[in-house]
C-alpha cells in the first residue's frame, strides 16, 4: 500500500506484531484515507489477552517507523480463513468497510 507517498507493506506489520510473544496472529490491509491515500489497519488475535492496545503500540514503536504504524488495531477472536487455511484479507476489508470494530 502506498500512503502518504510511502511504500508500507503489510507483512513487514504483520511480521513485528508476530515475533511478539502477547500476538498469536496478526493481518494488516490498507484501509482508503481522504488525506493519506491509504493508511495501514491491524487485525490481531491476541496469546493474551489481558493485553491491550498501548502494550501492541510499544510493540510497534519498538520495531518499526512511526509513519508504519496502524491507524487502527482491532482485536478479533480468530482471522477469516477458507477450508484450505488461507487468511481471507477480502472478509476483513468488508468488516472495516461495514464500520465493524473488531
Amino acid at each position: 500500500m502506498i500512503s502518504g507517498g510511502e511504500n508500507i507493506y503489510p507483512a513487514e506489520i504483520e511480521l513485528v506484531l508476530q515475533e511478539s510473544p502477547r500476538v498469536r496472529e496478526a493481518a494488516v490491509i490498507g484501509r482508503p484515507d481522504d488525506r493519506w491515500g491509504e493508511v495501514p489497519v491491524a487485525f490481531i488475535v491476541l496469546a493474551d489477552r489481558t493485553t491491550g492496545e498501548d502494550e501492541i503500540r510499544r510493540v510497534l514503536a519498538d520495531g518499526l517507523a512511526s509513519f508504519k504504524h496502524p491507524r487502527e488495531i482491532h482485536f478479533v477472536d480468530e482471522l477469516p480463513r477458507n477450508v484450505m487455511g488461507k487468511l481471507q484479507k477480502f472478509m476483513l476489508r468488508q468488516r472495516i468497510d461495514a464500520g465493524e470494530r473488531g
